[in-house]
């Protein structure tokens, strides 16, 4: 028998960017905000050791336990799903800061395009240069609506950058703070593109040039360039995480409360509004009922979909018919590149998450597509994020993987090898679809959320055209041998590629093409609101973290608004 605790304002289902995010905005509007977080309470005190590339980079101490709680996987609907048993293509955090914890510190925001990416598309190229497959769409919200809250989200974070880039939305202010260093590796990356007629420019970046104390008095130190960033927290506190920000900004106004170890399994509805949470505590397993006047999902991409899925919320996405929202448009990465090798010796092993050099001239739609067969493509970075001993090993792709052969070329090339690598655009198509799985459940009894994905000839064509671009700008930048990378077949999770996931539960103009408003206000419950990277209509050419934050602030102030007079926001 679940217990029922006395009703909140705000229950927030997840501690990470969005949530933290959230809970900030609204504790400081004077509601009473309560955070539930089925991971450890932890701090930048937890992290005196991390520079343990085994513990937290090979074990992955700080991401989601599958035994408890996985998702199962196939290419398309004729094949069996299967459970993912151990993290390898994506990572999916847990306990407070989520993934905000050990990012890499990459913050972008959106391309203009990417927001109203099929007018623009069928405007210049017609209605037909995708087929009916892909299941382009508007987000219902243009870049110029979005952009002060970019800005929100830059000055919390205290985003490192500079304004050099021509491709880019107007900006209102500038970064909060200069752009990192410009290392040998970068001014060789600069030098190379600005040759080949292209406008690099520096990287926006949550790993702080200096010091900074943001608007509401959190402090961000500067970044050491110690080289231990993705996967780790950081315990400089130099780059920006919500364990630093934004929850502790929500402890300050005395109107918010964490609880730890709290799973939600299911949303409860009533009519056309939901009335809280049920959740089990994960050591006693016992259930709790938590009312709220407002319910805020907010945790990762997966679980915010599989949350509605199992509470019946919304109408789950049918290929067969493309009826239904719920699942629809889920989205990845697509990752061209190419890797060089030098004659001479570099600092390979110093470096930062975000430190890094970037082009957009092959970005969105920078670039004519007239005689392409794909949309859209991505943003090609050098990044110099420190390369660990344990897991780098470059060498050319004729050398055995063991032996001796294998130990010498890997130590030569340890510092002589450099990559150049992109985050390509991923574009809905009506096969790929998040859904329950009818045969595997979790921990809880739950069934677990089921992927069907693959990549498509959109994909394909994207990463050949966009790697033989990075190919020729490694040879530009002297490598004696470069080795693009190798065609894209079908997905497989073996590898890690990106925690970049992105669509399922979207957002537009309309229900019906989307889950949630443009204020993340779910069309079919009034104070429900589901914040992610989820709400991605597709995937665009860069690191979600940035958009997604200014979506947050944009839900943040619909939230308060809905508190005030209820009723739908738009």
């Amino acid at each position: 028998m679940a217990t029922t605790l006395p009703k909140v304002d705000v229950v927030v289902v997840g501690l990470g960017w969005t949530g933290g995010i959230i809970a900030a905005e609204c504790a400081k509007a004077g509601l009473k905000v309560l955070g539930l977080e089925r991971g450890e309470a932890r701090n930048t005190e937890d992290y005196l050791k991390v520079h343990d590339e085994y513990r937290y980079a090979v074990r992955y101490e700080l991401m989601q336990n599958l035994s408890k709680e996985t998702i199962t996987i196939r290419n398309n609907r004729k094949m069996p799903a299967l459970p993912m048993r151990q993290l390898s293509s994506f990572l999916l955090g847990e306990g407070l800061g989520g993934s905000g914890t050990h990012w890499n510190g990459h913050s972008w925001r959106f391309l203009p395009y990417d927001f109203q990416i099929k007018t623009m598309t069928d405007e210049k190229y017609g209605p037909n240069k995708l087929s009916k497959d892909y299941l382009l769409q508007d987000w219902g919200v243009t870049y110029d609506e979005l952009e002060p809250y970019f800005y929100k989200y830059e000055q919390t974070l205290g985003i490192s950058g500079e304004d050099t880039n021509p491709f880019w939305g107007k900006r209102s202010q500038p970064f909060p703070t200069p752009p990192m260093k410009k290392t040998p590796i970068l001014k060789k990356f600069e030098s190379a593109t600005q040759k080949l007629g292209y406008n690099p420019f520096m990287l926006p970046s949550a790993n702080l040039s200096e010091p900074y104390t943001n608007p509401d008095g959190a402090a961000i130190n500067s970044c050491q360039y110690c080289g231990f960033c993705e996967r780790f927290g950081c315990e400089y506190g130099a780059k920006s995480s919500p364990e630093i920000t934004v929850i502790p900004t929500a402890e300050k106004t005395k109107n918010f409360e964490m609880r730890f170890r709290s799973n939600v399994v299911e949303v409860i509805k009533n009519g056309n509004k939901v009335s809280g949470v049920k959740y089990l505590d994960t050591l006693s397993g016992e259930e709790f009922i938590q009312e709220a006047e407002v319910v805020v999902l907010s945790s990762y991409v997966m679980n915010n979909a599989k949350l509605l899925m199992v509470s019946n919320i919304g109408e789950q996405y049918n290929p067969d018919t493309g009826r239904g929202t719920l699942g629809k448009n889920y989205c990845y990465q697509i990752l061209p590149g190419a890797t060089g090798y030098f004659d001479e010796q570099m600092n390979t092993f110093m470096g930062a998450g975000a430190l890094g050099m970037t082009i957009d001239d092959f970005n969105g739609d920078n670039f004519d597509h007239s005689d392409l067969n794909f949309i859209h493509g991505g943003s090609i970075s050098i990044t110099q994020t420190g390369s660990r001993p344990i897991e780098t090993n470059p060498i050319p792709r004729d050398t055995p993987t063991w032996g001796a052969e294998f130990k010498k070329n890997s130590i030569h090339n340890f510092t002589r090898t450099l990559g150049i690598g992109t985050q390509g655009a991923s574009m809905p198509h009506k096969e790929n679809f998040l859904s329950l799985d009818s045969t595997y459940k979790d921990a809880y009894g739950l069934p677990l959320l089921q992927m069907t994905y693959n990549f498509t000839e959109q994909d394909r064509a994207l990463h050949k055209y966009i790697t033989e671009v990075t190919q020729n700008i490694m040879k530009e930048m002297g490598a004696k041998t470069v080795e693009g990378k190798n065609p894209i077949t079908d997905y497989d999770i073996v590898g890690y590629q990106t925690t970049h996931n992105t669509g399922g539960t979207i957002m537009g103009a309309s229900p019906d093409n989307s889950v949630v408003n443009t204020y993340l206000q779910h069309w079919d419950a009034e104070n429900l609101f589901v914040v992610g990277a989820g709400n991605f209509p597709h995937n665009g050419g860069y690191n979600p973290t940035g958009t997604v934050g200014a979506l947050a602030y944009k839900s943040a102030e619909g939230i308060i608004k809905y508190s005030k007079s209820g009723g739908s926001l738009v």
